[in-house]
C-alpha cells in the first residue's frame, strides 16, 4: 500500500523509519519531511496546514493512508477535511476528528473533559479578557507555585509556572490583556502546581478499542539537572522504571478507560494517537496534559521498543479492529539524546552543516530540524538530531546514545549528557 506521513520533526522520522521496514508498505510518502526522512520514502514539499496540496498529492499518487504527525493539521481538520471530500472520505486517516483533537486544541475544553469523567487532574479555574480582575483576585488565594496554561496551541510556549504572586498576576494579564501568546491566550486556565514525577503514557484507538504502548519520560529543561529553560524536548526514555504493572493498571482504569468512555459519551469519533501526560503524585496518578498525536523526542524512545509491523498495526486501527492486534513490546530500554542548535530555546544559530552521522556505531539518528542543501546535511531548526539506542540495560542505552550523540558535529550544537540517569 501507497502511504502518506504528514509531518518534518523527529517524530516523523522515527514513524517513516517504522513504517519503511514493512513489506506492507510499497512507497512511502512524508510531507514536506526532512534531510533524514528522504532515506526511508519519497520527500514532497507541502505544508502540514495545506489541504488542497495534500489532496492532490493524495490522488496523484493513490495514496491508501494517511498518517497525520503534528498537532496542527489535526485541530485544524484535516481529517474532517477528507471525511468531507467524495473523493478523499474513503481513506483512512489516522488522528482525530476536529471536535475530539480539542483534547490539545483547548486547554479549557480538556480540563472540562476531564472534570465531567472524574478524571484525576489538578485542579484549575478558566478567564477570559473580560474576568481578567476576577482572574487576579483568584490569583491572591492560589498557593504558590500557580500554573499559567494559554488554552490555545502556542508551539509548546504557553505554559507558565509562576513562583510568586507578583510573577502570577503580571503573566497573567500580560497574557490575556496584551496577547502576550496571541489568540492562544484569549482564555487562560490557572491550575494547581502537581508536586511529583511526570511521565508520558501513549494510546492507540480504533474509536472502540484501544492499546496502551510502552510509556516514555521526556526531559524538558535544556541544561543539566533539569535546569534552564524549557524547550520541546531534550531526550527520552523507555520503559520508566517507577510505572510498574501496580501503577500502570491505576493508569488503566482512573484515566484511559474514562477518556475512552468520555469521547464515546459524547460523540467524539477518535481514530488514533492519545498522548496523555501524566505526573506520578505519590504513586498516584493525575493528568496535565493531554495531546491529540505522539509526543517527540518519546516517539524515538517508544516506536523501537515495537516489535510489531507497525502498518499491520495502523490498518487494524482504521479497520475498527486493532483487538485483533497481539502488541508485542521489546524488553529492552531505548534512550534518546537530543542534539539542539547553539542558542535553542531561545534565538538559534541556523544553516550549520551537520557532520559525523556515518560515526554513529551503536545508535539509531532520527533528523528532526535538517534541510539538504548542496548534498549537504545543514541544520534547520532548534531540535536537529535524536540519537536513540537500544539495550538491555538502561546504563548501557543511556551511555551508548551519550557516546553516539558526542561522534556528531555541527557548530554551536548542545546536548545533555545526563538524560535518564536520575532513573538508574
Amino acid at each position: 500500500m501507497n502511504i502518506l506521513l504528514l509531518g518534518s520533526g523527529g517524530r516523523e522520522s522515527a514513524f517513516a523509519w517504522k513504517l519503511s521496514q514493512s513489506p506492507k508498505c510499497d512507497q512511502l510518502f512524508i510531507a514536506p519531511g526532512n534531510a533524514g526522512t528522504g532515506i526511508y520514502g519519497q520527500n514532497i514539499d507541502i505544508s502540514v496546514n495545506d489541504f488542497e496540496g495534500i489532496k492532490n498529492l493524495v490522488h496523484k499518487n493513490s495514496i491508501d493512508l494517511v498518517l497525520v504527525g503534528p498537532e496542527e493539521p489535526l485541530v485544524n481538520g484535516i481529517h474532517d477535511f477528507f471525511l468531507a471530500d467524495e473523493l478523499l472520505k474513503n481513506i483512512p486517516v489516522i488522528g482525530p476528528q476536529k471536535a475530539a483533537a480539542q483534547l490539545e486544541g483547548s486547554k479549557d475544553f480538556s480540563k472540562e473533559f476531564m472534570f465531567k469523567n472524574s478524571i484525576p487532574t489538578a485542579a484549575s479555574k478558566t478567564f477570559t479578557p473580560e474576568t481578567l480582575d476576577e482572574g487576579l483576585a483568584y490569583l491572591a488565594t492560589h498557593g504558590l507555585p500557580i500554573v499559567l496554561k494559554a488554552d490555545g496551541l502556542a508551539a509548546g510556549k504557553g505554559v507558565l509556572i509562576c513562583t510568586s504572586w507578583e510573577e502570577a498576576q503580571q503573566e497573567l494579564t500580560a497574557m490575556l490583556r496584551d496577547a502576550k501568546f496571541g489568540a492562544a491566550s484569549s482564555k487562560v486556565v490557572v491550575e494547581q502546581f502537581l508536586q511529583g514525577i511526570e511521565l508520558s503514557v501513549f494510546v492507540l484507538t480504533d474509536g472502540k478499542n484501544y492499546k496502551i504502548l510502552p510509556e516514555a519520560k521526556d526531559y524538558k529543561r535544556i541544561g543539566e539537572g533539569d535546569t534552564g529553560l524549557n524547550t520541546g524536548g531534550m531526550g527520552s526514555v523507555s520503559p520508566v522504571p517507577f510505572a510498574d504493572a501496580a501503577f500502570m493498571a491505576k493508569v488503566e482504569e482512573r484515566i484511559v478507560k474514562p477518556t475512552m468512555q468520555g469521547l464515546q459519551n459524547d460523540n467524539l469519533p477518535y481514530v488514533g494517537f492519545i498522548f496523555i501526560g501524566l505526573m506520578n503524585c505519590g504513586g498516584e496518578p493525575y493528568v496535565i496534559e493531554y495531546n491529540c498525536r505522539m509526543g517527540d523526542p518519546e516517539t524515538e524512545s517508544v516506536l523501537p521498543r515495537i516489535e510489531n509491523d507497525l502498518v499491520e498495526i495502523l490498518q487494524a486501527t482504521a479497520a475498527g479492529n486493532l483487538d485483533q492486534i497481539n502488541l508485542k513490546i521489546s524488553s529492552q530500554i531505548a534512550a534518546t539524546v537530543m542534539i539542539v542548535a547553539g542558542g535553542y530555546p531561545e534565538e538559534y544559530l541556523k544553516n550549520r552543516t551537520v557532520t559525523g552521522i556515518e560515526n554513529v556505531r551503536g545508535s539509531i539518528v532520527f533528523q528532526a530540524g535538517t534541510k539538504l542543501e548542496n548534498d549537504e546535511i545543514k541544520t534547520a531548526g532548534g531540535r536537529v538530531l535524536a540519537v536513540t539506542s537500544l539495550q538491555d540495560t538502561m546504563f548501557n542505552a543511556l551511555q551508548q546514545a551519550t557516546l553516539d550523540a558526542a561522534r556528531i558535529y555541527f557548530d554551536g550544537m548542545h546536548f545533555r549528557k545526563d538524560i535518564g540517569f536520575d532513573l538508574i
